[in-house]
């Protein structure tokens, strides 16, 4: 049952980089937003250890600690940031209506999504016990902290290829774990990894067990035709096998591919719908970096602000 309802200029939804940036533009613009966390509080930067790719980070930072320093730099400018999860909306009229938690109900002139995507994981217990230790969603990201040693990446299309061949740039050898007994990548990108000297292709190959206490030592394997298990020494075990955009509530008012990535306007945050703008992964399948959904969390606040100086002028 509903029990509030309340008018705000630029509601955000969705606190990671992209959510807190464009809390910062918009609280100095003086528009007074309001920032509902989501699910998640500080986005999947908070399942990270170290980040040391962050500008301004010279002795790195952990994840949470970075995000709380988004929140803080948000709320010292007036941003108001609550707890609550955005569940459904209503785009067709002005203004726009979010409901938070199935009881607040939002009328918001804009609204910002920054909802992110979420890494699809194999679903073991291993996985999650050991995620941060050793295992990671984000060869781009964490490839660095195991620079010379022996890793293993599970996935099979474009972006497990890609991470690959990353990875075994700074490491001293990968492991490509394959379900099947081909690839989903595109040919060019199968060519790469297979050419490439240290990356070794095990093919019919799941995972049965990352293997560690406090980190990643090792992880067992079989083979799905024959049921041979066998375990292999590493220290880093990296998920390429998917995202999942956090867009579903908007799929009835806002265009997206079909993966469910928000599309905008290029050179824009702007969405197909007036007024409502989207940043960070849950427009960006392609780099999805905590600097980028900074950058574009920057843009959708400066085109929000825009937004409302023609809206008032009308």
């Amino acid at each position: 049952m509903q029990s509030e309802i309340e008018r705000v200029k630029v509601l955000i939804i969705g606190s990671g980089p992209a959510g807190y940036t464009a809390a910062i533009y918009a609280s100095r613009a003086g528009l007074s937003p309001v920032l509902y966390t989501g699910g998640q509080p500080g986005g999947q930067l908070t399942i990270t250890n170290d980040v040391e790719n962050y500008p301004g980070y010279p002795n790195s930072i952990t994840g949470p600690e970075m995000m709380e320093d988004f929140r803080k730099q948000a709320e010292r400018f007036g941003t108001q940031v609550r707890y609550g999860l955005a569940t459904s909306v209503d785009f067709t009229t002005k203004p726009h209506t979010v409901i938070i938690d199935e009881q607040v109900t939002i009328h918001a002139d804009t609204v910002l999504i920054s909802t992110g995507a979420s890494a699809k994981w194999l679903g073991i217990e291993s996985e999650t016990r050991l995620n941060g230790k050793g295992v990671s969603a984000c060869a781009v990201c964490d490839g660095f902290f195991f620079r010379g040693q022996e890793v293993a990446i599970v996935g099979a299309g474009d972006t497990a290829c890609e991470e690959a061949s990353y990875l075994a740039n700074i490491c001293s050898k990968v492991y490509m774990l394959i379900r099947k007994d081909e690839m989903r990548a595109s040919q060019i990108m199968q060519k790469r990894v297979m050419n490439n000297p240290k990356i070794e292709i095990l093919w019919n190959t799941e995972t049965d067990e990352i293997l560690g206490e406090e980190e990643v030592n090792g992880v067992r394997i079989f083979n799905n035709k024959t049921g041979e298990k066998s375990e292999i020494a590493i220290s880093g075990f990296f998920v390429a096998i998917g995202h999942q955009p956090n867009t579903g509530i908007f799929k009835d008012f806002i265009h997206m591919d079909e993966a469910g990535y928000i599309k905008t306007i290029p050179g824009s945050t702007k969405t197909n719908v007036e007024g409502v703008f989207a940043c960070g992964d849950a427009q960006d399948n392609i780099y999805r970096q905590a600097v980028t959904a900074a950058g574009t969390g920057c843009m959708a606040a400066l085109d929000a602000e825009r937004y409302l100086a023609e809206f008032e002028n009308d």
